[in-house]
């Protein structure tokens, strides 16, 4: 082997040093490989690819056979559908920063295979482990370039991304057309569990490939924006990436104002939730939620500008009209697409058509500005005590306050759909949450803005304390399961208040985690030696620490135990029920009430052991049960089943259930 490369480089020639050792690359095509590599910094995978020495076929065989594993080529996984419960499984952030994603789960197992460029590497399949909860993490070799396509078409929802990849797969996708991309799992699992072969032998050189067109650049949606003087011209939008620069800087603005912090970055996951719903395309619904976040930008006066107090309160009224189009002078220079301007713009017009600035009227009203209306009054009623009402409404009194504006604010069809969508997902964050409570403890708001946003991503209630003063305060009243802490502080520090808290009964065996830029040998050790869970470096990417955080907190009982879930049918159906308590391998009792009839469900880990109502048992009781759509549900998380009488899969027996429905089988 050639040993002049540096150690830096070897995960970028490593491809290149296997396929020598094997014998299938010449030491003259190493060489050029390894010349190439060194001046592009690409991987020697795609090096090989680019110069023609092999098919992408007979490269990963005979990677596959030194590392293994399973293989899948690019041209199979582009035709592949990858359920979001799967996905799910890993954030897109961990996804990205391991350089992986998740492309099957076995349930039966708790096994979850990820498909990646570098299946050795066994502390990222660790690490993958503890995020997504699974016993055991299968790699699948791909190659570099399919696994950034993987990550844009499955997590972005770029549908071309292999195309782009690779000129080959484009004109097969083409032929193909869209019958061709099924969501069977028989077809992708058969490519994946392939045995590996020998190592092929070297194959003939073949012509290089053509170059890789260059990437499509998202378009501006076609709806021009208002005639506005202060308008610039409509922009195109880089999406993610921006939003994710936006969610940072606004936070930090806002956090100098109690009433409103972490209102944008909240009416921005609200938008975006809501905009899926109506099946925006993407690029619309990432413009939308570009227009949540700076639609406050420019208003922080004594008022907080809604569509509902601008349009009952004069004073209101009269600063809205006034900064209505802040936003946009203030970004004049960004050029904003055509959604984001019209919801800035628009969000003041009102359905019945008496709103400014245009007196626009039902439709006529962008929808990404009817998105806007609804959805940031409903963050105003529910977290602003300085709302119209002076108090913090629940979501259910707030929705009720809106309904009293349908047809006159409110597009009463996007109201409707917003309702349904929020009690919806009510029902699964508490079906899946245990109400994990975290305390952030760090002098730096900087330091902890984006920690505290991913947390709240995550399904965490964030507590923060900027000294352990603070800490001990909120810390004595009992009702945090996790505590994040940095070392350094001005009054002591976090180690000294980590003794402390060991000190009293309910800190005794309270989950803590060291979240710090002070990385000495001996801080980490007495950290260790009171029992910390991880000392972690501020340095590491954020997402992985929240995702190992969930993952931790799930692998020990709090001391607040789980609660029960209730809610209507209405809210959630049992098969949306079933999906989510699957995924989530939660093992309980979900009782079902409709009338005078009862029925239970019981679960395992996540699987449907056994279910009876009225008089039917077993799987006759659970497709009785599916076809309900009105009637109240219960789940008990502490209940454990004792026996087993369902075998089956929930895929088949929801498969099964739908079929019946669907045939009007009782």
């Amino acid at each position: 082997m050639v040993a002049n490369a540096s150690a830096a480089s070897f995960p970028l020639k490593k491809g290149a040093d296997v396929l020598l050792a094997a014998g299938v690359l010449t030491k003259e095509q190493y060489d050029a490989v390894i010349k190439q590599v060194q001046r592009t910094k690409s991987r020697a995978e795609e090096v090989i690819l680019e110069q023609g020495l092999m098919t992408e076929g007979d490269m990963l065989k005979a990677l596959a056979a030194h590392y293994k594993s399973r293989f899948i080529t690019c041209e199979k996984l582009a035709k592949a559908e990858i359920p979001r419960s799967t996905l799910d499984l890993i954030p897109r952030k961990v996804a990205e920063s391991f350089a992986l994603f998740p492309v099957l789960f076995d349930a039966e197992a708790n096994a979850l295979s990820v498909a990646t460029a570098d299946p050795d590497n066994l502390e990222t399949m660790h690490e993958v482990a503890l995020v997504s909860g699974a016993r055991d993490v299968r790699a699948i070799l791909v190659r570099p370039a399919g696994v950034k396509a993987g990550l844009a078409k499955h997590y972005n929802n770029e549908q071309n991304a292999f195309s782009r990849l690779d000129p080959q797969v484009q004109t097969n996708m083409r032929m193909l057309g869209e019958a061709t991309q099924y969501t069977t799992r028989e077809r992708l699992i058969t490519e994946m569990e392939m045995k590996a072969p020998p190592p092929a032998p070297k194959p003939a050189p073949s012509p290089a490939a053509p170059p890789v067109p260059a990437a499509a650049v998202l378009k501006p949606p076609s709806v021009p924006p208002a005639s506005h003087p202060s308008n610039p011209p409509p922009g195109t939008f880089p999406g993610e990436a921006v939003l994710e620069m936006l969610n940072v800087f606004v936070s930090l603005i806002e956090n100098g104002r109690n009433d409103l912090r972490g209102h944008s970055a909240l009416v921005a996951r609200l938008v975006r939730r809501l905009a899926e719903r109506v099946n925006l395309p993407r690029e619309a619904t990432v413009a939308c939620a570009a227009a949540a976040f700076v639609h406050d930008l420019g208003k922080m006066g004594q008022y907080h500008l809604t569509s509902l107090n601008a349009s009952e309160y004069d004073g209101h009224k009269l600063a809205a009209q006034k900064a209505c189009d802040t936003p946009v002078r203030l970004l004049e220079a960004v050029r904003l697409p055509s959604d984001t301007l019209n919801g800035v713009l628009h969000m003041y017009e009102r359905y019945d058509g008496s709103g400014f600035p245009d007196s626009l009227a039902g439709k006529e009203i962008p929808i990404s500005a009817r998105i806007l209306a609804i959805v940031d009054t409903y963050a105003d009623l529910t977290h602003n005590s300085r709302n119209p009402y002076r108090k913090i409404l629940s979501p259910g009194e707030a929705l009720e306050v809106m309904d009293g504006f349908r047809d006159e604010i409110f597009d009463p069809h996007l109201l409707d759909l917003f309702r349904t969508m929020l009690l919806g997902e009510d029902v699964r964050a508490k079906l899946l949450s245990n109400r994990a409570i975290a305390l952030i403890v760090d002098p730096d708001p900087e330091e902890t803005t984006v920690l505290e946003l991913r947390m709240i991503e995550q399904g965490f209630e964030v507590k923060i304390a900027r000294s352990s003063v603070e800490a001990l305060k909120i810390l004595a009243g009992g009702e945090v399961d996790l505590v994040v802490s940095e070392v350094d502080m001005p009054q002591g520090d976090g180690l000294s208040l980590l003794a402390e808290a060991r000190k009293q009964p309910w800190g005794k065996d309270l989950p803590w985690v060291m979240h710090t830029r002070k990385q000495g040998r001996n801080e980490a050790q007495r950290a260790f030696d009171m029992g910390v869970l991880d000392y972690a470096s501020k340095l590491s990417p954020t997402d992985v620490l929240v995702a190992k955080l969930k993952a931790l907190l799930s692998q020990r009982q709090t001391t607040r135990g789980q609660r029960g879930v209730s809610g209507s049918l209405r809210e959630m159906g049992l098969a949306d029920m079933v999906q989510v308590l699957q995924h989530a391998r939660k093992t309980g009792s979900l009782k079902i009430r409709n009338g005078g009839d009862t029925g239970e469900v019981h679960f395992e880990d996540g699987a449907v052991v056994n279910a009876h109502w009225a008089e039917q048992k077993g799987t006759d009781a659970f497709y009785a049960m599916l076809k309900m759509k009105e009637g109240d549900f219960s789940f008990d998380p502490t209940f454990i089943p004792t026996t087993r009488v369902i075998n089956d899969s929930s895929e088949a027996l929801l498969l099964e259930g739908m079929r019946r429905l669907d045939e009007g089988i009782s």
